[in-house]
């Protein structure tokens, strides 16, 4: 199945279970930066009608997200018929198993010095994994898609949860927030990347620019049209080429780029606007803001 199928193929909802220490929490919140509603340790009997009650099957594009684990013991047996009922309905479903090797569960539940979920006063780890795999191995049968996490980085199992179940791109799940700002008004503490331009000639000093803004074609016209400018953006753009995909691969989930020049009006605008449009074309979900602009209109 190619890219866009698979995309198109995105159920509405997904289970997520499996061993304990497999990677359940970080699938649980990898799936809530998806967008997906999600739920944690819910009885398996509520996941049609708790999917019906948040419109999952409206047709908005909703998905929903629920953890299923041993956790509520009795409960957890409904599973079976639980799935058998999502079969029946026109809410689409599918289940992901979490695995790990008996010893990567132990040596994780052992350097975090936590006890099993599951274990007895008493009992090792060892014992309480046993039991969990055996009580869990229908469900493991039945599950749409297995993920051994015992020698997987975490980077790697949320790469293949949105692999499978989001509609986004890798490139659209990065959130990119694009600002202009002025350094006299005070460094930005939120950027992850500041750009200076104040090396770039000035258009403040051309009193038929002065009051405009960097939004204003005759500024962008000034900005964009000197030899700095075109020499700037060629080694800028090369940059945000090279790490802009490793940004996507570490799967960060929000990048801030911050564009600096002395007052926030005219270069900064401008070239933050310029960014803005070149990340775009590239697929990423952008969005770009001027912090300072008010202060120097005003």
């Amino acid at each position: 199945m190619d890219e866009h199928a698979a995309r198109a193929a995105v159920p509405d909802v997904v289970i997520i279970t499996g061993m304990s220490g497999a990677g359940r929490t970080e699938a649980m919140h990898t799936f809530e930066d998806m967008g997906y509603y999600v739920i944690d340790n819910l009885p398996p009997s509520l996941i049609l009608s708790l999917a019906q009650l948040v419109g999952i099957d409206s047709g908005l594009g909703r998905h929903l997200a629920v953890v299923c684990d041993l956790r509520s013991q009795g409960l957890f047996d409904m599973l079976g018929p639980a799935l058998d009922e999502l079969a029946a309905s026109e809410v689409s479903s599918a289940v992901v198993f979490l695995d790990a090797s008996d010893e990567s569960l132990r040596r994780r539940f052992s350097s975090a010095r936590r006890r099993h979920p599951l274990s007895r006063e008493g009992e090792p780890n060892s014992s309480a994994i046993a039991r969990e795999r055996a009580q869990l191995a229908d469900v493991r049968r039945r599950a749409d898609v297995v993920i051994d996490t015992s020698g997987l980085p975490v980077a790697e199992l949320r790469r293949r949860l949105r692999a499978s179940f989001s509609e986004l791109s890798e490139q659209q799940l990065l959130e990119v927030h694009v600002f202009s700002f002025g350094f006299k008004h005070g460094m930005p503490v939120e950027a992850d990347l500041i750009i200076d331009v104040r090396f770039l000639p000035n258009p403040f000093y051309d009193p038929a620019l002065r009051e405009l803004t960097g939004a204003d074609a005759p500024v962008v016209d000034f900005v964009m049209g000197r030899p700095e400018t075109r020499c700037f953006l060629e080694a800028w753009y090369a940059l945000l080429d090279a790490v802009m995909p490793g940004y996507v691969a570490e799967g960060k989930r929000l990048l801030s780029i911050g564009v600096g020049c002395t007052g926030g009006q005219h270069r900064s605008v401008a070239l933050a606007n310029a960014t803005g449009a070149r990340l775009e074309g590239q697929g990423y979900r952008v969005s770009v803001s001027h912090r300072d602009l008010p202060l120097a209109r005003g």
